[in-house]
C-alpha cells in the first residue's frame, strides 16, 4: 500500500473514534445477536465476546492512544557514511499485508486494525463466527472512516470464511501475505505454521506460573495470587500454576491459608503428592501433562518444590512461554529467576495480569507474542514494522 503521511492516518483514526461513539447503540445491538446465538458452555469465550459501553470506551481509548504515538514508519534505525562514500541508512518499513486469525473478541477488530493501519499495513481480519455480527459492523465503521478521508477500504478487510475455507486460503492465498498472527488453540497455530507461505508470529497459550520463594512476603503473595488467578479467567495472562518452596516458614499453615482464599473465590485446586499430604481432600494430579495446560477457568495446580533451580526447570519445561512471577524479598533469587526463566514477561512481586500492552506502556496490542523473532511480548505499534536499507551512491561499483 502507498505510504500515507501521519496527518492522513490520524484523520482516519479521529473519524473512527467519532463513528464509534455516535453508533454505540448499533454496535450493542449487533453484539447482542452474537451473545444470544452463543452456546454458553465456554465461559471464557463468552466473556471475551461481550461488548458493553465500558468496552466501547476502551476501544476509543485504544484508538486515541495509537493516534497519539509517532509514526512508526520511515524512522531511522541507523546511518553510516562508509569510507567508500556510500551512505547507508536503515529505516523502519511496513510489513505489507498482515492476516490475524482470532476468536470471540470484537475489541481485537479495533486494536488489530488501528495498529496495522497506523503502521501503514493492510490487514485481513479473520474473526471467529461467534462474533460475526459485531465484527461486520466494526469493519463497516472502519470503512466509513476510510471513505471520509478518501482512502480505499482495502486497508482493512473482514474475511468471513469457515474453517475449511480458511485452511484453503492459507494453503493457497489469493493475495500476497507478509505476516500471519494466529491467536487461538494449538491446532490452529500448528496448522498455520505448517501451511503458511510467509512469516508467522505466534500469540501462544498462557499457562502462567507463580513461584512462592522461601523469602516471600506471604500477605502480598496471597493478594497477587488471587488477582492473577481470579481477576479475569478468560485472559491469556491469568495464573494457572503455583509452586511453593517447602522451606518457607510455617509451610503447612500457609498452604492451608492459600487453599482457604482460593476456595473462597470458588477456585478448583489440583495438587501434587507433597501438597496432597497437607490438603488431603484436594484432587491429586495423576497426569503430568496437566502442567502444560492453559485452563481459562477457575482452576489451578499447586505443587511443592525444594529449591529455585527445580522451579526454573519446571517452568521452562511446561509453561507456554508467556508470563511467570516470583514472590520474594531476596533480590539474588529474584534476579536468578528472572534471568533463567524462558518467558516473554517475568515478574518480581507482581501479578501476571500486567502482561498487556496497555498495562506495560505499549498501548494497544495486536497480540502477546511468545515467539522470539522478530519480537517477544506485547505487539504494539512499533513492532508492526520491519526494516529496509537505503543506500545512496554516486555511480559506485564494487571492486
Amino acid at each position: 500500500m502507498k505510504l500515507l503521511d501521519i496527518t492522513t492516518k490520524n484523520n482516519v483514526l479521529q473519524s473512527m473514534t467519532r463513528i464509534l461513539d455516535e453508533n454505540r447503540e448499533a454496535l450493542l445491538k449487533a453484539n447482542k445477536k452474537d451473545l444470544d446465538a452463543f452456546q454458553k458452555e465456554d465461559q471464557a469465550m463468552f466473556d471475551r465476546l461481550i461488548v458493553n459501553n465500558k468496552k466501547i470506551d476502551g476501544m476509543i481509548k485504544a484508538i486515541n492512544e495509537v493516534k497519539a504515538q509517532e509514526d512508526p514508519v520511515n524512522q531511522i534505525i541507523s546511518h553510516k557514511d562508509l569510507d567508500n562514500g556510500l551512505q547507508v541508512t536503515n529505516k523502519t518499513a511496513p510489513f505489507g499485508t498482515i492476516m490475524i486469525i482470532y476468536e470471540s473478541r470484537p475489541d481485537v477488530t479495533i486494536e488489530a486494525a488501528v495498529l496495522a493501519f497506523k503502521a501503514n499495513n493492510k490487514i485481513l481480519l479473520k474473526g471467529g463466527k461467534e462474533a460475526v455480527n459485531s465484527n461486520v459492523i466494526l469493519v463497516d465503521f472502519w470503512h466509513q472512516a476510510l471513505k471520509e478521508n478518501n482512502l480505499s477500504t482495502d486497508y482493512i478487510k473482514l474475511m468471513q470464511l469457515n474453517r475449511e475455507e480458511t485452511q484453503s486460503f492459507l494453503k493457497n492465498p489469493s493475495e500476497q501475505l507478509d505476516l500471519i498472527v494466529p491467536r487461538g488453540g494449538e491446532r490452529l497455530i500448528n496448522f498455520v505454521k505448517e501451511h503458511a507461505k510467509c512469516a508467522v508470529l505466534i500469540s501462544g497459550r498462557g499457562n502462567n506460573f507463580l513461584y512462592v520463594d522461601e523469602h516471600a512476603d506471604w500477605q502480598k503473595t496471597l493478594a497477587v495470587i488471587i488477582n492473577a488467578k481470579t481477576d479475569k479467567i478468560s485472559a491469556c495472562n491469568a495464573l494457572d500454576k503455583i509452586l511453593i518452596n517447602k522451606n518457607i516458614e510455617d509451610f503447612e499453615s500457609k498452604v492451608k491459608e492459600l487453599q482457604a482464599v482460593l476456595k473462597e473465590k470458588k477456585v478448583t485446586i489440583l495438587v501434587d503428592d507433597e501438597i496432597k499430604e497437607v490438603l488431603s481432600e484436594e484432587t491429586l494430579i495423576t497426569d503430568q501433562n496437566i502442567w502444560r495446560e492453559e485452563f481459562l477457568e477457575l482452576k489451578c495446580c499447586i505443587a511443592a518444590v525444594d529449591h529455585l533451580e527445580q522451579t526454573i526447570e519446571m517452568i521452562n519445561q511446561f509453561s507456554g512461554g508467556h508470563s511467570a512471577s516470583i514472590m520474594t524479598t531476596n533480590d539474588a533469587n529474584a534476579n536468578n529467576f528472572m534471568e533463567q526463566v524462558d518467558c516473554a514477561a517475568v515478574y518480581k512481586n507482581a501479578s501476571t495480569r500486567f502482561t498487556d500492552g496497555g498495562q506495560l506502556g505499549v498501548g494497544a496490542e495486536l497480540a502477546i507474542s511468545t515467539d522470539k523473532l522478530h519480537h517477544r511480548g506485547p505487539l504494539g505499534l512499533k513492532e508492526l514494522v520491519t526494516n529496509k536499507y537505503y543506500i545512496i551512491g554516486e555511480g559506485h561499483v564494487r571492486d
